[in-house]
């Protein structure tokens, strides 16, 4: 079952998408250590919903690569337009704020930079660096771009061994150029075979519902990245950023999150985080295991 969001429109979120406020003596001090150091967080900016929870089990995401996207995906909220130069200290800077945070497992995302000829690759492979040297116990899950299915920039990625490369597929194949605009479906799923084939030990995507997609897509999808050798999934619900985004077509109740976490743990993923409130990073340090 489903809340079609159009019978909704002028109604509150359903219950099961309200989020208590994060609370907590570790959240409280993370805070803290953020406001203090001006710390760059996905976590903060992105007013994640799970930010109290993953700080507690010493878990948080940090942004490279600046906060303009060459991109502009419907769904995102991040700012689309002509980024600025690379900050080549930036690998210093999110490595420093990870050991001051204490973190235990960091999860790196950033924006896509199809404006310069590495897509970013090289930071990215200097942020991991510098995290290995700055705060060497710390785990590491790397959200990465899809890089247009360049390999020699997907390679650095490869190269530094993060325990976890995560690429989101976001949607269903019929809803990508819709959703992500400039993505392909095929593509993301190119790149998710290569690591794979690479010898990338855990490889990880994330899908998002209420887009309009229909149930046998989802497990389409599901089964999709299942033949790419995908071993963690994650499945959320879309809410929108604004109202210059994509639209919520409808909330997807609970126990139908709970059906596609039977279906995919069944097709043969090694762990599943499937709700309504699940983002990428949702218990993230979980996934190295």
């Amino acid at each position: 079952m489903e809340v079609q969001a159009k019978e909704a429109k002028h109604q509150k979120k359903p219950d099961w998408i309200r989020v208590k406020l994060p609370t907590g003596k570790k959240y409280t001090e993370l805070r803290g250590l953020v406001e203090k150091y001006k710390l760059n967080t996905i976590c903060t900016s992105g007013s994640c919903p799970n930010m109290g929870e993953c700080w507690a089990e010493g878990t948080a995401t940090f942004m490279i690569l600046g906060n303009i996207c060459t991109r502009s995906c419907g769904f995102c909220g991040v700012q689309t337009g002509r980024p600025g130069s690379v900050d080549w200290t930036e690998p210093e800077k999110v490595a420093n704020s990870i050991k001051i945070m204490k973190i235990k497992h960091a999860v790196v995302t950033s924006v896509d930079r199809d404006d310069i000829k590495d897509m970013g690759s090289i930071i990215w492979a200097e942020t991991v660096n510098a995290i290995r040297r700055i705060s060497p116990n710390t785990t590491l899950e790397t959200l990465i771009p899809d890089f247009q299915g360049n390999k020699r920039n997907i390679d650095r990625i490869i190269a530094v061994a993060p325990e976890v490369i995560s690429h989101n597929v976001e949607t269903v194949r019929r809803l990508t150029r819709k959703v992500r605009v400039q993505a392909k479906y095929d593509t993301s799923l190119e790149v998710l075979k290569y690591l794979k084939h690479q010898g990338i030990n855990r490889t990880k995507s994330g899908i998002m519902l209420g887009l309009g997609e229909e149930e046998q897509e989802v497990l389409e999808t599901l089964r999709d990245l299942r033949k790419a050798s995908v071993d963690v999934v994650t499945i959320g619900q879309y809410l929108q950023p604004s109202k210059k985004h994509l639209p919520v077509q409808s909330f997807i109740t609970p126990e139908t999150f709970k059906k596609y976490e039977t279906f995919a743990l069944d097709a043969g993923f090694r762990h599943v985080e499937s709700g309504p409130l699940v983002r990428s990073s949702y218990k993230a340090h979980k996934h190295i295991a």
